[in-house]
């Protein structure tokens, strides 16, 4: 069993940027994703990194504004928020899972609990 804590999360003007991070407990390199939910709002994927590292996904709408990482060293993952907009406003979750990184949130096992991300116009 793993535990991921987030943090990181906050209130932002417009354009401006945050950076959430993601620890994971224990020694395995899972996959790491983030998702991301609206009041009102299904949970939407918003990006993803494979266990290697060498792969990331992105949903269309944080493309080119949003990088997801990884420091093996912390076993942490990180998701670098710029060009936020009043629509990026949500409750942020990390995700993992010890085989694949897909899009959807069935794909993983462990979340986390959560983190708010208010961006105001």
């Amino acid at each position: 069993q793993v535990q991921l804590v987030e943090s990181g999360g906050g209130l932002v003007q417009a354009g401006g940027s945050l950076r959430l991070s993601c620890a994971a407990s224990g020694r395995s390199k899972y996959a790491m994703s983030w998702f991301r939910q609206a009041p009102g709002k299904e949970r939407e994927f918003v990006a993803a990194l494979s266990r290697s590292a060498g792969t990331t996904n992105y949903a269309d709408s944080v493309k080119g504004r949003f990088t997801i990482s990884r420091d093996n060293a912390k076993n942490t993952v990180y998701l670098q928020m710029n060009s936020l907009k009043p629509e990026d406003t949500a409750v942020y979750y990390c995700a993992a899972d010890l085989i694949r990184s897909g899009t959807n949130e069935n794909d993983y096992d462990y979340w986390g609990q959560g983190t708010q991300v208010t961006v105001s116009s």
